[in-house]
């Protein structure tokens, strides 16, 4: 399979790092977000929500949005919990991750780091840092009473959150006042096939 991907995005390092883990042989296309990349006619043929990342089987069907990517890779593995209550939890934190973490963490490092602060979006920088912290608060809260998101086992509520946490501090988030979160990204990061977001 392709994966078309920026290699700083997230979204696009959930699905990296899932297919590090199970060991799935695939062919990295780059594309650069800031140059248009996701918006040309060849990829717009791919997905039309121009968005990354997404997957493109052998035999030409695409898969788009990360944690549904996550998801279809992962099928049949430990990465989701067969215990049918533990896997609606691993659905809850996904779904948190994209409507509650990401939205904050995310885009607060996509104006800094991405966008270089621009004028028009520090006010917004702001924002996402009072609602960023409360994110955080809770994320470290739950993981004082857990080894990983859904106790004891990684699964892909760990990747999905691990992909924009361990960057935060690169959207001005301070993770030394998570000491939960900090020893959790710890533990995520000693899994096997563990590999950073940059080679």
């Amino acid at each position: 399979m392709t994966v078309y991907g920026d290699a700083k995005s997230g979204n696009c390092y959930k699905v990296k790092l899932t297919l590090a883990m199970l060991k799935i042989d695939y062919q990295w296309h780059s594309v650069d977000i800031m140059a248009g990349g996701t918006q040309t006619v060849d990829f717009l043929s791919k997905n039309p929500n121009g968005k990354l990342p997404i997957i493109e089987l052998s035999d030409g069907r695409v898969l788009a949005e990360s944690n549904a990517i996550m998801g279809y890779l992962a099928a049949g593995t430990v990465l989701i919990p067969e215990d049918n209550f533990e896997k609606a939890l691993m659905y809850q934190w996904l779904f948190f991750e994209q409507y509650s973490h990401e939205p904050c963490i995310a885009v607060a490092r996509f104006i800094k780091i991405y966008q270089g602060m621009p004028v028009e979006r520090k006010a917004e920088y702001q924002s996402l840092q009072v609602k960023g912290a409360r994110v955080l608060t809770l994320l470290n809260n739950h993981l004082a009473k857990h080894t990983f998101m859904i106790g004891e086992q990684l699964s892909l509520a760990d990747i999905a959150l691990f992909a924009y946490t361990h960057v935060a501090h690169e959207g001005g988030f301070d993770l030394a006042k998570y000491p939960h979160i900090q020893k959790w990204l710890k533990n995520v990061e000693s899994q096997p096939g563990f590999v950073p977001m940059l080679d």
